[in-house]
């Protein structure tokens, strides 16, 4: 069988039983996380495919990835997942759960590039506009990178808009070079 299905098949059943008991925020948060320590610590996922680690530390481990305190729900899917001998694709079953949350709750991820940290006030603004045009929710991520000179990046969803300084020189640069 496909890892994306089964991925997909256990994050919808998780999202289910999360919105049912409504807690599918926290449960959001500790699937953020958890996908968070795999990239952060790749050993995590070697470990946790290693057949000669016993169900009972692989759930510990888990359950650390997943943060400070898991929710019941959560420990409960750990111990399916285990049960299931599924812990191989829980990583891509930790990202499908984000993206299907999001899907669910009309989420958008935006990112706010600029030369220079703006204000809170600036950030909110363009958070604000971007919800406006999206008639959903943002998560900003807001990012300081001087090689674009001056000016803004926005991304969200497909969505670019670069009114970076560098941007507007190469243009000009390459309407003289013609």
């Amino acid at each position: 069988m496909d890892i994306g299905v089964i991925s997909v098949r256990y994050a919808r059943a998780l999202l289910k039983s999360a919105t049912d008991a409504k807690i599918e925020d926290a449960v959001y948060t500790e699937m953020q996380q958890l996908a968070k320590s795999y990239v952060e610590v790749p050993q995590l996922r070697f470990t946790i495919d290693n057949p000669m680690l016993s169900k009972d530390k692989k759930e510990m481990l888990l359950e650390t990835a997943v943060g400070s305190k898991p929710s019941d729900l959560t420990k409960t899917f750990i111990q399916l997942v285990l049960k299931e001998d599924r812990e191989s694709v829980m990583q891509f079953i930790a990202n499908s759960y984000v993206t299907l949350y999001r899907q669910q709750k009309n989420v958008i991820r935006g990112r706010l590039i600029t030369a220079a940290a703006v204000s809170a006030e600036t950030e909110q603004k363009m958070r604000q506009m971007v919800e406006s045009k999206t008639n959903g929710t943002v998560e900003f991520e807001t990012e300081v990178n001087p090689d674009i000179i001056g000016g803004f990046i926005l991304e969200y969803d497909s969505y670019r808009m670069d009114a970076s300084v560098k941007t507007k020189l190469n243009s000009i640069l390459t309407q003289l070079s013609k």
